[in-house]
């Protein structure tokens, strides 16, 4: 299982997935959880995308067998119900992982917790730096009329 806001999709992404499949081993499945728009306002910002679409984007990325969109309050709610083997954390994301241990086996959940070590630098290698990247361009209300 991974999981994470996939706002606006990028190689770091792909990545991301694809190595989260990787830790589960050959025939592995994985199983993607997309951050509720609630979830995301609480947490860091308004997302562009709004969940049903960004669940959608999901759906369509290579290493993804499944995909499901998180509940409010509760993150281990869809853990409870789905069960992974695996959960996957990615490389930027800041979670305590023995605090995650911790708590997945105070909920009797026997889920294996591992860190996806690679990440993909690029110039706009995440969601806030491409919204940073198109509000410091010139493509403003000129370029939008056209659109």
């Amino acid at each position: 299982m991974a999981s994470g806001t996939f706002d606006i999709i990028h190689p770091g992404h792909g990545l991301y997935l694809e190595k989260a499949k990787e830790l589960g081993g050959e025939n592995a499945e994985l199983i993607v959880v997309v951050a509720k728009d609630s979830t995301v306002k609480k947490r860091k910002r308004i997302p562009i995308i709004n969940e049903n679409q960004r669940l959608e984007m999901v759906k369509y990325l290579k290493p993804v067998n499944e995909a499901y969109l998180g509940h409010d309050g509760d993150m281990f709610k869809i853990v409870e119900e789905i069960k992974p083997n695996i959960i996957a954390i990615g490389a930027d994301q800041d979670f305590d992982l023995d605090k995650l241990r911790k708590s997945l086996k105070d909920r009797n959940l026997n889920i294996e917790v591992k860190k996806v070590k690679s990440y993909h630098k690029a110039d706009l290698d995440s969601s806030c730096k491409i919204i940073k990247k198109i509000k410091e361009t010139n493509y403003g209300k000129e370029n939008l009329k056209d659109c």
